[in-house]
């Protein structure tokens, strides 16, 4: 357990020399309704779950489009929901507002109000990180920086402002999509299980009493 550390953060050039890290699972793209029956049905069999959202970049000041991707991922399985094509069908919500399914996320304040926006819900049983990491001694917020503390490894952003709403998506953004909410699912369940985190003892990072 790292608890004994007051501060821990760490800095982008640091991040920059990590090794990549890489969605290793099974990657499930849903675009009909019968095909996102069936994912649910899936990650029902699931008590948690890593939860994330992309939504196409707007490069109009004061404007956001609605979410275009829900991502939900398992220890071995993501599944990609194209909102932006099926919207949000009534067994997806149904999990979202299941108090028996754990959605672990980040930010998840910002990714509520995107959903907001394409259907009416009430979020239930969620863990949001940035309220967790705090009681570990992590102070970076970004689901890249506490990965990095925790694993060593960078999770690459490239594909963040890439198109959601493309007619298909390309390997890289489903692999990006992937990891995002599969990594908020790892970052939980190593928190739970304290393991010692990767860089606390580096000189690169930054550690405080």
């Amino acid at each position: 357990m790292t608890s004994h550390y007051s501060h821990i953060s760490i800095d982008k050039a640091t991040i920059n020399e990590l090794p990549i890290e890489c969605f290793a699972g099974h990657i499930h793209v849903l675009e009909s309704v019968e095909q996102a029956r069936c994912a649910v049905e899936a990650l029902r069999q699931h008590k948690m779950l890593g939860i994330d959202t992309e939504t196409r970049p707007s490069f109009r000041k004061g404007h956001t489009n609605k979410v275009s991707l829900i991502q939900l991922s398992t220890d071995t399985d993501c599944y990609l929901f194209r909102i932006n094509k099926i919207g949000l069908i009534d067994e997806l919500r149904d999990l979202l507002t299941d108090p028996n399914v754990t959605k672990i996320g980040i930010s998840l304040r910002d990714d509520f109000s995107v959903l907001r926006r394409v259907d009416s819900f009430e979020p239930r049983s969620f863990i949001d990180l940035q309220s967790m990491v705090g009681l570990y001694g992590i102070d970076d917020m970004s689901l890249q920086k506490i990965y990095a503390i925790i694993f060593g490894k960078k999770i690459s952003k490239a594909q963040r402002l890439s198109n959601w709403e493309a007619d298909q998506l390309s390997v890289p953004q489903q692999y990006y999509a992937a990891l995002d909410a599969w990594a908020c699912l790892h970052i939980y369940e190593a928190l739970q299980q304290g393991v010692e985190f990767y860089y606390t003892q580096s000189k690169q990072v930054n550690i405080e009493p």
